[in-house]
């Protein structure tokens, strides 16, 4: 039986109440798909849905949309036993419900082919979400985790200690250990479950942070990085995943007098440039989004922020190849970014 659409931004009132309507959205001979776009928030939060959804539904079957490079993803998905198929190898026809955490149709192809009954995520809201009978996102909101931790507690689920380990780590990797903006929410969702998580694991995965193999990345990186203004910017040419990207960037926020950097690369048939900002007066976002969103797509959160630009979208006269004149485009198209828009004179 259809169920009346419901939209949420923000914390409900009660628990309980939107846990119970999330559950209501299920039949027992449901077949679930849950697509992500693997990193720690989106596994965590798959968990926490399919234990949600333990006994009530027929099948839950956990599928990316990614390939996961990045190391401390790896020994997240294998300490945890996580159980996840790439999207590429399920038929989506075959599941009677799909649910995206997370994240949004808009936010990728393979997504966009999935007709989502339930969405829930705490990314800034985009378009594509009306065909969904179930909304939940709370942009304000530090991590989807937090977002499950509440569902999990609105329906009196005590979380298993795998489940608390994965959703703390999701909570701490999307919050950056609290640095990033965060709600209390957020942090009553982690005093929450802290107790309950296995710590030596959350060390080993904490710890994995780079391979041997990644040394060479690393090499380039610094070899490439230039710093202006305390923004780092590196192009790093065709790299195999936008994850050794994300692992460059989060380094060099790292660096004394970086409060941003832009690490970019070419991924395939498209080119991923990667902000991360710790700036008070910057947005990572609306930087990504006003320097590359008219040739491809471009957003985030104020921390943190992504574009992917079809090598196609670039100007003629660009060489792909060519880092140097890669990396002299990325600057000044962040830097034209950052500039703070003239107001108009008075008429």
């Amino acid at each position: 039986m259809a169920n009346k659409r419901s939209t949420y931004t923000q914390k409900p009132r009660s628990l309980p109440e939107q846990a119970r309507k999330l559950l209501a959205q299920f039949e027992p001979e449901d077949r679930v798909l849950i697509a992500i776009s693997a990193d720690p928030d989106a596994m965590a939060s798959a968990l926490a849905f399919k234990r949600l959804l333990w006994r009530r539904v027929s099948t839950i079957t956990l599928t990316r949309i990614n390939e996961i490079a990045r190391p401390d993803n790896l020994t997240m998905v294998r300490l945890l036993n996580i159980p996840l198929e790439h999207i590429s190898s399920v038929k989506p026809q075959e599941f009677s419900k799909h649910v995206i955490l997370d994240s949004q149709p808009h936010h990728s192809p393979a997504l966009e082919k999935l007709s989502p009954h339930v969405i829930i995520d705490h990314h800034p809201l985009g378009n594509m979400l009306d065909q969904a009978a179930f909304v939940d996102v709370r942009p304000r909101y530090g991590a989807t985790s937090t977002i499950m931790t509440e569902y999990l507690r609105g329906a009196r689920i005590k979380p298993s200690t795998r489940l608390a380990t994965a959703l703390v780590y999701g909570i701490k990797n999307d919050t950056a250990g609290f640095q990033r903006p965060t709600l209390e929410e957020d942090v009553a969702a982690f005093k929450f479950l802290f107790p309950k998580a296995n710590h030596s694991i959350l060390r080993k995965i904490e710890f994995s942070e780079i391979r041997v193999k990644d040394l060479d990345l690393l090499r380039l990186a610094l070899d490439r990085g230039l710093l202006r203004k305390h923004c780092m910017y590196c192009h790093l040419g065709k790299v195999k995943s936008p994850d050794n990207l994300v692992q460059i960037a989060d380094f060099f926020l790292k660096v004394d007098r970086v409060d941003s950097c832009a690490v970019s690369g070419i991924c395939g048939s498209k080119l991923v440039v990667i902000i991360r900002n710790v700036a008070p007066r910057a947005n990572a976002g609306k930087i990504a989004e006003g320097a590359f969103g008219e040739l491809g797509s471009a957003g985030g959160h104020k921390a943190m922020a992504r574009a992917e630009i079809p090598l196609a979208a670039l100007p003629q006269d660009l060489d792909p190849n060519d880092s140097e004149a890669m990396t002299r485009f990325i600057i000044r198209n962040v830097q034209r970014s950052r500039r703070p828009a003239k107001k108009k004179a008075a008429a």
